[in-house]
């Protein structure tokens, strides 16, 4: 028999919804509409709130939490401008399938549609960019709706849901039971996962046995469905070598003979070549973005059968057509087809993709000879802090070379490893979702690559890592220029360098003193070897300023309009 409570209001049921749901940590920042959601938090020893120095903070943190954990994020704003601060993350969220719930506070319902102070219609704004959204009309909704919102966020293909709460709802009074459970009904039901289509399964295991160059594209859904130990098992029984894009490193163990590498833009020589060959291409949980196809003509052109493996309907056949199309949970569709695998006569095509690798290896010779002495080499620095953590940590990146380097020369042994904004290239991702990562993983260690540009969009959010003592290592790429741009200006455009200079930027070191954070500088290699055995050994946060030389430059790179075959290796290995 439940018994009934007193009152309460729409926000403190919010807030108990939330902790129902099983959520420990919160990222947010307060303003007018939402501050009966913020006062319901007043000495709740429950809820635990972050408060980040930025709205952008908050949802990249919540972000980097949802990645690292596999758990929704969740990130709370005000109306008006603290909700459009959230819109670039949400797109973030929605390219890159990342289970999101955001709330946001909104003027009264008295007051929807005057143009009243702060008011901004964030559904509409973000009905593009969202799984789902819900406008609150009666506090009585709310359990049901935060219910839906998880469900829908973490089901099917993952993706951000919006709340978005008028203030006099969260200021209504409803009855709590203390055994209550939401009503039945769904405003929005979560379609079922399919089960795998045997004849497809069936379709795709022959063309691999009957198969003399079978390859494995791996995208982020193998890491979204924690399909890692099928995937590792159906590889193997299969003998199939992986590449990985952006997203999907991690999915795969890098030190494995049948990984190859991350195909694409910036990728290796053996992954590329290896797309351009292969007969039989299976993709597990990727969607064929044009920054692994490049010219989509061009793509694959000796590939006789492609399987699209994926979760979403919609993304097979999009863009590459499939010869057998497997809609499901990848993970279910690998285990389903592991029984009924027979491994392919991939010998010759393993010893080519090899020679391939020796041909044209990653790390260039010039970097190789650096010595101690020498200026910085940023592949160095990367496959240094790698050795270091034995691949276990956890790395955030934000946008640009610095990204490149560390999806190269960064070995990933685990999922979940690496985060990084895929699909919008959201510069000042960096900093925060390493915050979120490291409240999600406490344990583990989280190491935050960023570039001179990037690390200054969201460079507030170094309070927040003093403030908790987060032991965030944060690396700064420090070139004294937009990298990225400057690379491709220089290439493509004729050298003609337009807007790229960084001038002003601050000594890195000082802005982390400032914030009471350890920073260190290294200009060397053996410089850069110290400074990070240093912040290795230092307790919390520290901040570690990399010089390097504004020429360096992310090989191998594909033009845009260009196919994978046609590739700028840089000078000679």
């Amino acid at each position: 028999m439940s018994t009934t409570a007193s009152a309460v209001s729409g926000s403190e049921l919010l807030l108990r919804c939330l902790l129902r749901e099983g959520v420990d940590c919160v990222f947010g920042y307060p303003g007018g509409n939402v501050l009966y959601v913020y006062d319901a938090m007043y000495n709740n020893a429950g809820f635990r709130h972050i408060l980040t120095r930025h709205e952008q903070g908050a949802i990249h943190a919540a972000d980097g939490y949802a990645r690292a954990t596999g758990r929704v994020g969740v990130c709370i704003a005000t109306s008006g401008p603290g909700a459009t601060n959230l819109v670039t993350g949400i797109a973030t969220a929605h390219m890159d399938s990342v289970p999101l719930v955001v709330i946001t506070g909104n003027v009264p319902t008295a007051l929807a549609g005057s143009d009243a102070f702060q008011e901004a219609d964030i559904v509409g704004i973000t009905m593009p960019i969202t799984k789902h959204s819900y406008y609150v009309r009666s506090a009585a909704d709310l359990p049901r709706i935060v219910r839906d919102a998880f469900r829908i966020a973490s089901t099917g293909r993952p993706g951000p849901v919006l709340i978005d709460i008028p203030k006099d709802v969260s200021n209504q009074s409803v009855a709590w039971s203390d055994n209550w459970l939401p009503g039945a009904g769904c405003e929005a039901e979560a379609k079922a996962e399919p089960d795998p289509d045997p004849l497809a399964i069936a379709r795709m295991t022959d063309a691999i046995a009957a198969a003399k160059r079978p390859l494995l594209l791996v995208g982020g859904g193998i890491i979204a469905s924690g399909a890692a130990k099928e995937l590792l098992a159906f590889a193997e029984a299969a003998r199939i070598p992986v590449v990985t894009t952006l997203l999907g490193l991690g999915g795969f163990p890098s030190g494995h003979e049948l990984w190859v590498g991350m195909p694409g833009l910036h990728g290796a020589y053996a992954a590329n070549k290896a797309l351009q060959k292969c007969d039989v291409l299976i993709a597990a949980g990727a969607r064929f973005d044009d920054r692994v196809t490049m010219k989509v003509s061009g793509f694959a052109p000796q590939v006789r059968t492609i399987v699209h493996i994926d979760i979403d309907a919609a993304e097979i056949g999009k863009i590459v057509p499939a010869a057998i199309a497997c809609v499901g949970d990848v993970k279910m569709v690998l285990r389903a087809a592991l029984p009924l695998v027979r491994p392919a006569d991939s010998a010759q095509w393993l010893d080519e993709i090899a020679a391939d690798a020796r041909l044209f290896p990653l790390l260039r010779e010039s970097d190789r000879a650096a010595g101690d002495e020498d200026p910085i080499k940023p592949a160095r620095f990367i496959d240094m802090i790698s050795e270091s953590t034995r691949g276990e940590a956890i790395v955030t990146t934000d946008v640009g070379q610095h990204q490149m380097w560390a999806a190269q020369f960064y070995r990933f042994s685990r999922p979940r490893s690496f985060l990084t904004s895929g699909g919008l290239g959201t510069m000042g991702f960096g900093l925060p979702s390493a915050i979120g990562a490291q409240f999600g993983c406490p344990d583990r260690l989280v190491v935050s690559i960023n570039g001179d540009g990037g690390i200054q969009m969201c460079a507030q959010e170094l309070a927040v890592c003093a403030l908790y003592r987060l032991p965030v290592k944060i690396v700064v790429m420090n070139n004294e220029v937009l990298g990225m741009v400057r690379q491709q200006q220089e290439l493509l455009y004729d050298n003609r360098l337009s807007q790229i200079e960084l001038a002003g930027s601050p000594d890195f070191v000082k802005l982390a003193e400032a914030y009471g954070i350890k920073g260190v500088r290294a200009r060397t290699q053996q410089e850069a070897r110290l400074v990070w055995q240093e912040a290795l050994q230092t307790p919390g946060p520290v901040l570690i300023e990399c010089v390097i030389g504004r020429e360096e430059n992310v090989y191998p790179m594909v033009r845009v309009g260009y196919t994978l075959d046609d590739m700028i290796l840089g000078e000679p290995t």
